[in-house]
């Protein structure tokens, strides 16, 4: 009996711990040590956004799984740069199974439906049936220096450094932030870190509410809710007025922080999901800025290329800071919330060990009172009917005032230094509008009290960043064993031909006519320089394509000025920086915009890599980015006596109007304009965007004013109007005279970008425009002229430009007998013959490709015998 009584003892004991361990594996605190915790990150890629994931990638993968990542194109950066960024650092990383989702060609349609793609490239009160509009609350982020276009570009440090891997951006191939986001949720249980703004999580949640369950926490950097003076040792409320948020200037709205700012609505509708929500404001962030001793350590330690990076992108921003507080100024936003984030989650019960947290009733405004106004600045309600978006009320908190822009006149308060719109405010307040979040307030010292690092999440980074483990494999000069950057120039004797400055804004049509001019005889031609226009189909940092074109052919003498990224009279009056987009708006973000115009179509990276780069680098001087006047004045010098220059121009007007307006206009031989659409016999322009202007054409349309003044000029003008584009705009009769034309590296080059042009028009209506650049070729053709068989008859008109007025009427050409200027207009020219000729040239072995791609320099750069035969 004892021996059985012992046994059956046993068997209770060893049933008891079963149903223990059973208890502890079922529990959710095993599960969450047991699995690492998932991870989706919405990112805008501008600077600090690479630093926080950088510091995420590096943690245990068996702790912290980072499992995709979404692009918001509504912020700091633009759609393809960002992507081909982020395929650079995952690789680097060696981390090329994460997905990458961006943009999407859905749309809200008028009965309020999300459909299942919709790209966010808008916020979401903006957003509907295309991916061309407003810039309300993306004005507040300046275009050129200082924001975009180094972001865009890393200042430049990104194509100088990042190695690159075989993923990139392909149209109609690259998943979009819809479908990566909802494959993720989907999956199972997740965290998400928002990054920038909160248009592309807000849509997902208002079209697949079902799945938010999935969703376990939301960290989220941005919002400003308690003043703290740039005292970096405040945390409490009420010690001043000032300093809430940080858009710039603050005459309309100082309590806005940009990632709230840039889609307060989405922003609101995250935060009232019901989804447990952390916030890293300003006001946290604030008290961690990038101070000289953190800076000088991280100087001293950078031992992996992760660090490295880091630290150069923190570099040319330091040394590019607009005045002498970058230690004050330049915090550690985006990294800080991934840290805080990251300690939250491992130790849920705990304290925080980066921040000190405190919750709040929180809300984010969308309008300002009175609510239920009718003043046209708010799409979410139609006043005309009893609808509203969303189910919002009219008279309720959505149903206000919605800031139109950073001169809004309704902000702005009379006599006083700052304005009362709160559009974007991450506001304390009682009632049914709270929400209970955890925020963080202070980020905590350093334990350590004998260090020169004064927080604690300094000495993090810098651990995390430099630790062996998960390490980058390489950068770009050690992907390759025999990298060697090298700079081409031509014997410069033979350039006797005609002096010419082509004016660009990087179209496919342009890139096209740059081979075109780069092929023709040196005694025919002479490219002395090429300006960029940044106010039209691509945007500014598109210009290390033009570099890679330059050296693919052997160019790289010529130099590449940037031009204004406004049109006339849209730069913000005292912070030029910003401005409106009432003209560029016009061109899509999207598909068969900017985001296919920014890569070319996806074929950019199979360029060589040229080592002239767009760049702020103070390091490389003779990198200096050039201004599109300073190109001109250059070029102006390199003159011979007596010469003059002829300008051919496919791009907005903009650097020719400056040029009218500060230079002296004698040099200039004749002036070549792709553009303009004259009406006659009701055949419509190309303006496709704008549904109430049939007669417009872009060229013209986005900067009518400087289009006013070239036209207003006594100079000699030759108009390649948009009738005659269209005339020779044939892709198939351009693909079939390619494929029996020699195969040159830049023939093979412009068939493979031509033939995607065509399968991209056949196969999706967001591309049924871009035969339109085809006629952007004809341009460099006549001006050449040196093929008798085209055949060119050319009229003259009176031509006036409409600068003013109804957006119906802008940007169109129209015949003024009284006050019209005399225009030589191309009638006619000999299609086939001009198939022929182009087609010839490319086919020309004369001039050809130095270095005809990017694999072709992989080889060289890869292989000892290539490398000393290049020289």
């Amino acid at each position: 009996m004892a021996l059985l009584a012992t046994m059956l003892l046993k068997i209770l004991v060893w049933l008891q711990i079963m149903v223990l361990r059973l208890d502890v594996l079922n529990s959710g605190d095993y599960y969450a040590q047991a699995q690492p915790r998932r991870i989706l990150v919405d990112t805008d890629m501008d600077g600090d956004d690479v630093f926080a994931l950088l510091y995420l990638l590096k943690q245990n993968k068996t702790e912290f799984d980072l499992q995709a990542i979404t692009i918001n194109a509504n912020g700091w950066s633009d759609a393809g740069h960002a992507v081909n960024h982020l395929y650079d650092l995952l690789f680097m990383m060696d981390r090329d199974h994460i997905p990458v989702g961006v943009g999407g060609e859905g749309a809200i349609l008028p009965n309020h439906t999300i459909l299942s793609d919709v790209g966010g490239y808008l916020p979401i009160i903006d957003q509907r049936s295309s991916t061309a509009g407003n810039c309300r609350y993306r004005q507040a982020i300046p275009v050129g220096h200082g924001g975009r276009l180094g972001v865009n570009t890393n200042h430049g440090l990104r194509r100088a450094f990042l190695p690159q891997g075989d993923r990139r951006y392909i149209p109609l191939q690259q998943p979009s932030t819809q479908k990566v986001t909802r494959d993720a949720i989907s999956a199972g249980p997740i965290t998400v870190f928002l990054l920038g703004s909160h248009t592309n999580l807000a849509l997902f949640l208002i079209a697949h509410p079902h799945l938010k369950k999935n969703i376990e926490h939301i960290y989220a950097m941005g919002g400003a809710v308690r003043p703290t003076c740039n005292n970096p040792n405040s945390s409490k409320a009420g010690l001043c007025e000032e300093d809430f948020g940080n858009l710039y200037p603050q005459d309309t709205n100082p309590y806005a922080e940009f990632n709230i700012f840039e889609d307060p609505f989405a922003a609101y509708t995250v935060l009232h999901s019901g989804i447990p929500f952390t916030l890293i404001p300003l006001d946290a962030t604030r008290t961690i800025p990038v101070d000289e001793n953190f800076y000088l350590a991280f100087e001293n330690k950078q031992d992996t290329y992760e660090a490295q990076y880091s630290f150069k992108t923190l570099k040319i921003v330091h040394d590019t800071w607009p005045n002498s507080d970058f230690y004050k100024q330049y915090c550690m936003w985006d990294s800080f919330m991934v840290g805080v984030a990251l300690s939250q989650m491992r130790n849920s019960h705990g304290e925080n060990e980066f921040a000190e947290m405190e919750y709040m009733n929180i809300t984010v405004i969308t309008s300002n009172e009175p609510y239920g106004t009718s003043d046209g600045s708010n799409p979410l309600i139609d006043w005309g009917s009893s609808n509203t978006i969303f189910k919002i009320e009219k008279n309720g908190v959505h149903g206000g005032h919605v800031q139109l822009g950073m001169q809004d006149q309704f902000c702005l308060v009379e006599g006083g230094h700052k304005g009362k719109c709160q559009d974007g405010y991450t506001k304390e307040v009682n009632g049914t509008e709270a929400v209970e979040i955890l925020v963080a307030t202070i980020a905590k010292p350093n334990q350590d009290s004998g260090s020169s690092l004064g927080k604690e999440f300094y000495k993090s980074f810098l651990d995390v960043l430099n630790q062996p483990e998960q390490t980058g494999r390489f950068n770009i000069t050690t992907q390759f064993p025999y990298y060697e950057e090298i700079l081409y120039k031509p014997d410069m004797r033979k350039l006797k031909g005609k002096p010419v400055v082509f004016d660009m804004d990087m179209s496919v049509g342009d890139f096209v006519a740059l081979l075109y001019m780069l092929k023709l005889p040196a005694e025919l031609i002479n490219l002395k320089g090429i300006l960029i226009s940044g106010n039209g189909w691509a945007t500014s940092a598109t210009v290390d394509v033009v570099y890679d074109i330059l050296h693919m052919m052997g160019r790289d003498d010529i130099p590449v000025g940037l031009g204004n990224v406004y049109a006339v009279g849209h730069a913000h009056p005292f912070y030029p920086a910003i401005g409106h987009c009432m003209y560029s708006k016009a061109v899509p973000q999207g598909s068969g915009g900017f985001l296919d115009s920014d890569t070319l179509y996806g074929l950019a990276r199979d360029l060589p890599r040229s080592p002239r780069r767009y760049t702020e680098d103070t390091d490389n001087p003779e990198l200096t980015k050039r201004t599109a006047l300073d190109v001109w004045k250059s070029s102006v010098k390199s003159l011979n006596p007596g010469a003059k220059i002829t300008i051919l121009t496919s791009a907005p007007l903009t650097n020719l109007a400056e040029i009218v307006r500060s230079e002296n206009t004698s040099v200039i031989q004749d002036i070549y304009i792709v553009g303009g659409h004259i009406r006659q016999d009701n055949e419509k322009g190309n303006l496709f965007t704008v549904p109430s202007n049939e007669y417009a054409e872009f060229n013209i349309f986005l900067d009518p004013l400087a289009a006013k003044t070239v036209f207003d000029s006594k100079l000699d003008v030759t108009l390649i109007p948009l009738h005659i584009q269209k005339q020779v705009s044939s892709f198939p009769k351009i693909l079939n005279n390619l494929k029996l034309a020699n195969r040159t590296p830049e023939a093979l080059f412009v068939q493979r970008l031509l033939s995607r042009l065509w399968r991209l028009q056949q196969n999706n209506n967001r591309y049924l425009h871009v035969d339109t650049f085809l006629g952007e070729i004809l341009g460099a053709v006549i001006l050449a002229g040196n093929n008798p068989e085209l055949n060119e008859e050319f009229n003259y008109k009176l031509l006036k430009v409409i600068a003013e007025g109804d957006i119906s009427e802008i940007g169109q050409l129209i015949i003024d007998e009284n006050q019209g200027k005399r225009v030589k207009v191309l009638k006619n020219v000999n299609e086939d013959a001009y198939y022929d000729h182009f087609t010839g040239v490319f086919g020309d072995h004369k001039q050809s490709a130095v270095i005809g791609s990017f694999w072709e320099q992989k080889i060289i750069w890869s292989n000892s015998l290539s490398s000393n035969n290049s020289h």
